[in-house]
């Protein structure tokens, strides 16, 4: 990705500050519309489920958190900052976000589906950008409301639901610890060595992890979505381990532009008995450099 010039982004965007010292992002969360949560390494990352959406694959609703979770995510650099994000988004949703996206400073990086025969078809818009983390966040915050995506948040409930699932079992196959959210487990297992983009490191929440959900079908049995993040070598290996266990893979491509080492995401959908999901998955992260507990 170009770097994107901050005098040039301040000119298109206003003048807009937030203090260097403090790790306060409420001025970006008034910008963007929603708050978020801080992260490890300062990241400040916001997610916008489309729970708008009634997604379905065969006779499967794909829960908001499983497959349809915009997200972005900013990392401090001093009084600047880098945003990344992924914009989940409809057919006629695609072309006017992205303009306004474009037309206020900000980049695409790339465009494309993560799963096949889902109706209706949604589409996967990475964003990356740096500047002011208030104008990036009113940027992105006038993209978002030519969508139809939520910027109102429900209530957790007081006690999160237990889940469906034996999730100690897929934390023991995939050596990460997950969590509940929105009724689906997700699992980041964070790489060896991060790669960089925009000369920051891309850490789990910025997108650099290897990310496994799982959403519980009843009856010892999950759907599974999600990416793998890989250099070049490590690509027909997972790819090979994938379907070797009737793991489809659905997508193969890039979420940035600058990225070094260049990464390749391998996305992927199945579901099956939890042992035999969890069989495949832990045979594809053995051809990872993912980093050890």
């Amino acid at each position: 990705m170009r770097h994107l010039k901050i005098l040039a982004l301040s000119a298109l965007l206003g003048m807009t500050t937030l203090p260097a010292q403090a790790a306060d992002w409420s001025a970006v969360a008034q910008a963007l519309g929603k708050s978020g949560a801080e992260m490890p390494g300062g990241v400040y990352r916001v997610g916008l489920p489309r729970s708008d959406l009634h997604v379905e694959l065969g006779d499967i609703e794909l829960k908001p958190t499983f497959a349809l979770g915009s997200w972005v995510a900013f990392a401090p650099m001093g009084e600047q900052a880098m945003v990344m994000g992924d914009l989940v988004l409809t057919e006629d949703e695609v072309e006017p976000v992205m303009k306004s996206l474009l037309d206020n400073g900000l980049e695409i990086t790339a465009l494309h589906n993560h799963l096949f025969h889902a109706a209706p078809a949604t589409f996967y818009m990475h964003i990356g950008g740096m500047g002011n983390p208030v104008n990036l966040a009113n940027a992105i915050h006038s993209a978002l409301v030519l969508s139809k995506t939520p910027l109102t948040a429900s209530a957790p409930p007081a006690t999160p639901p237990a889940i469906d699932l034996d999730t100690a079992a897929i934390d023991a196959a995939l050596g990460a610890k997950g969590a509940i959210a929105g009724g689906v487990y997700q699992v980041g297992v964070p790489r060896a060595e991060p790669s960089k983009a925009m000369g920051m490191a891309v850490t789990g929440p910025l997108g650099g992890a290897e990310a496994i959900n799982f959403q519980p079908l009843g009856g010892g049995k999950a759907a599974i979505t999600g990416d793998f993040i890989l250099i070049a070598k490590e690509v027909n290996p997972v790819l090979r381990a994938l379907r070797g266990n009737g793991i489809e893979v659905t997508a193969i491509h890039n979420h940035m532009l600058d990225d070094q080492p260049r990464m390749f995401f391998v996305h992927f959908w199945a579901h099956d008995d939890l042992p035999k999901l969890l069989t495949g998955l832990k045979a594809a992260l053995a051809e990872v450099a993912v980093k050890k507990n």
